[in-house]
């Protein structure tokens, strides 16, 4: 690849990604020109075109900048682009560089010294937890992030000058974190997920051992407890976390101020304890994630107060834990999980958060191959709630599978109060059904159904 100081274009297939975005702002921000094709209009690609960016949304050649240098010109792409697309295999038969949104990343982390934070869930919490405690340091970190911050209002911290850290959220879809080469790495949990690239569990486990196996020799590695790998294959020295298990770093003294609904602990750490934690940000899956993250932050040279302060802080990123609404009698979450793991940790968390209230989930599955690979999963998770709503499968990438729909989640719950529902049933739902909680999950367009779901609860409550 071209040295990316001689790069002045560069031209993004599927812009308005998370990650490809966080990508676009930052070349965008050092000064380069910057556009790019998605397919979707979305509220993201609308803020990259507010900040000057040039978003179109048909797949034509047409649309590509024609006086660009090709020498000068890099194209970055999502391996989530079928393979007929047009502007893709025409940059495929040009003169100029085209390259994984992965690669890209890793090329910029690794000049500086990367934090990256893995797992099949919870690395998007943690990787910006892990961003907000460093921004207390006076030299800050840069970060690339896979979800909004509230902290930042952004997918992407701009480094100072004088900062050594970037925080990478190390993706295991089709292998992109083996691009990376951190300093310090977290891995949250390896579950059977991305089967259609994977094949099979065993073959996850292998690429993240492959992963670990990337850290620089003089570098950190910490694994949640319960999480099998094979550290023999890091040079880097290995560290273990929990939410209060005895590992390396724990929660101690681990309290719920039910009045507000936040946690207070004591940070437990391999050079002593950092009395009276406090987390603003309610659920206790969150609370695990800021020990990841403060064990990282802690390896990083990051104080005891500073460290307290960015728990503090931390005002979570957009979907993931969501509170959206809340008044006396109803409060609405919003969660982008989309893993049986992830919904049984987020309904685990909202239940011991609102004990002894109605709980009623609204979920869309995501792709044909996962819900059909973990039909009887989702199925499991979803009876931990009061009352389940299924939403039509959402295909995203993904091609129709005969026989797949969510009617096969549906019909393997033991749960009687259970739906299945357009989402233009969802109103006349929530006006008759007697719910306390309601939370909406998944990774698909089900986050058009955020805002409507707040207005309705808005009038029907009188806020």
């Amino acid at each position: 690849m071209k040295s990316i100081e001689k790069i002045k274009n560069v031209y993004f297939l599927g812009i308005g990604g998370i990650g490809m975005s966080a990508l676009a702002r930052y070349f965008k921000y050092t000064g380069k020109n910057v556009a790019g094709y998605d397919r979707t209009q979305t509220a993201l690609t609308d803020t990259l075109q507010e900040e000057g960016i040039d978003v179109h949304f048909e797949d034509d050649i047409r649309n590509i900048p024609s006086k660009w240098n090709p020498a000068e010109t890099i194209a970055v792409y999502t391996p989530a682009l079928p393979d007929e697309h047009k502007e893709l295999n025409w940059f495929k038969s040009q003169p100029i560089g085209l390259f994984k949104r992965a690669k890209v990343l890793g090329l910029i982390a690794n000049e500086k010294s990367a934090i990256a934070v893995a797992g099949t869930h919870g690395k998007t919490t943690t990787s910006t937890m892990v961003a907000n405690i460093l921004n207390k340091t006076p030299k800050g970190c840069g970060a690339f992030l896979g979800g909004i911050s509230k902290n930042f209002g952004s997918n992407l911290v701009l480094p100072k000058e004088e900062s050594p850290w970037i925080v990478a959220e190390a993706d295991e879809f089709d292998r992109s974190f083996l691009h990376l080469q951190p300093l310090l790495a977290l891995v949250t949990s390896v579950d059977a997920d991305h089967l259609d690239i994977y094949g099979d569990k065993a073959r996850i486990v292998e690429s993240f051992e492959k992963f670990i196996s990337q850290i620089r020799e003089e570098g950190k590695l910490v694994i949640k407890k319960g999480v099998e790998l094979d550290t023999s294959k890091t040079k880097a020295q290995v560290f273990t976390y929990s939410l209060k298990d005895d590992t390396d770093f724990a929660a101690l003294n681990l309290k719920l101020d039910e009045a507000s609904g936040t946690y207070g602990f004591d940070l437990k750490t391999p050079d002593g304890i950092i009395a009276n934690c406090k987390m603003e940000y309610p659920g206790l899956v969150n609370v695990e994630n800021a020990i990841g993250a403060a064990s990282l932050a802690w390896l990083a040279g990051v104080s005891a107060n500073e460290l307290k302060a960015g728990i503090q802080d931390y005002q979570g990123v957009a979907r993931r834990f969501d509170v959206r609404f809340r008044s006396e009698k109803k409060i609405y979450i919003d969660d982008y999980a989309h893993h049986p793991e992830e919904l049984k940790a987020f309904i685990s968390s909202v239940k011991a958060l609102y004990p002894g209230k109605k709980v009623t989930g609204i979920f869309q599955p995501h792709l044909y191959t996962r819900t059909r690979d973990f039909a009887a999963e989702f199925a499991a998770s979803l009876d931990l709630l009061d009352h389940a709503v299924l939403l039509p499968l959402y295909p995203a990438r993904e091609e129709p599978v005969k026989g797949v729909s969510s009617e096969i989640i549906f019909d393997k719950m033991t749960l009687e109060a259970k739906q299945l529902m357009e989402k233009s049933e969802l109103e006349n739902m929530l006006k008759n059904d007697q719910n306390e909680i309601i939370l909406t999950m998944g990774a698909g367009d089900i986050d058009r159904m955020v805002k409507p779901i707040v207005e309705l609860l808005q009038q029907e409550q009188g806020v």
